[in-house]
């Protein structure tokens, strides 16, 4: 009787977690353009991928460092040593007499071994 309790209840978990998760992180196929959305391009990302080789990059809600990886490596042929994950919030703004609101972002901070390179162009 235990027994079966304990297996309904990690049928339920796995189906619990599987309906939180994407379609595009679930599917037989991996979608790496789905899970990166952009590189993210500022001054300060500029300068630490020429000396650092750390790159930055827009992301979707739901991508784990895990599929970001597996995403750089599918894209870009290189490899991550690590990947850290920011969510940025969204700010309100006033620009031009009018009142609005920047949206918030989910970025992903790369780190590549030395001498690895991505190019954007």
């Amino acid at each position: 009787m235990k027994t079966e309790m304990k297996k309904n209840k990690g049928a339920a978990k796995e189906a619990k977690a599987s309906t939180n998760s994407p379609s595009v992180i679930n599917s037989g196929s991996f979608d790496a353009g789905a899970i990166i959305k952009k590189p993210r391009i500022t001054e300060k990302s500029g300068i630490k991928a020429e000396s650092e080789g750390v790159y930055t990059f827009e992301i979707t809600a739901v991508a784990t460092k895990k599929t970001v990886a597996k995403a750089i490596k599918e894209l870009y042929k290189v490899d991550a040593v690590k990947v850290n994950i920011t969510k940025l919030p969204s700010k309100k703004v006033f620009a031009k007499g009018k009142k609005g609101s920047m949206s918030g972002v989910k970025k992903a901070v790369v780190f590549l071994k030395k001498g690895d390179k991505i190019a954007f162009i």
